[in-house]
């Protein structure tokens, strides 16, 4: 099997689906798994209207040390979700488990009002017009987890 034929198994059609939750981790880390969601997709050319290396992708790249073009080299081989945790793992200059941990729960505890200003214009106007009425965020998470129809 080519490793394009891989990568066309692994990756999601998110014209159809969306990618994982944020809160769910690879190689230990929040958002890792649904970059890797977005980046086989791009790949694939099924991302539909996502983005890889968005602002959420960039904090765990900009955190990890992880370049994006050499994790997208690697995803275009068609690499499994163990691969390509080793590979995060062998990669990521964070060697401090406890960093990583304080890292995991800074991501999965961001209000808005936490985030940079920019980010904060940005959910200002997509929240309305996203977010069912009356369904209040809490957290940034949250924002892609109710948009995405997981809470």
């Amino acid at each position: 099997m080519t490793p394009h034929e891989k990568l066309q198994l692994l990756a999601p059609d998110l014209t159809a689906t969306f990618p994982r939750s944020p809160r769910e981790m690879l190689a230990g880390y929040v958002a890792a798994a649904r970059t890797l969601d977005k980046c086989r997709a791009v790949a694939a050319g099924t991302q539909g209207e996502y983005h890889f290396d968005c602002p959420l992708d960039r904090t765990f790249f900009d955190f990890t040390g992880i370049d994006s073009g050499a994790f997208q080299e690697l995803v275009a081989t068609g690499a499994t979700d163990g691969e390509v945790a080793e590979w995060i793992t062998s990669h990521s200059k964070i060697t401090d488990e406890t960093e990583r941990v304080l890292w995991n729960n800074k991501m999965r505890y961001t209000r808005p009002c936490d985030m940079p200003p920019e980010l904060q214009l940005f959910l200002e106007g997509y929240i309305p017009k996203f977010i069912r009425r009356n369904r209040p965020v809490y957290v940034w998470f949250d924002v892609y987890d109710i948009e995405e129809q997981r809470i």
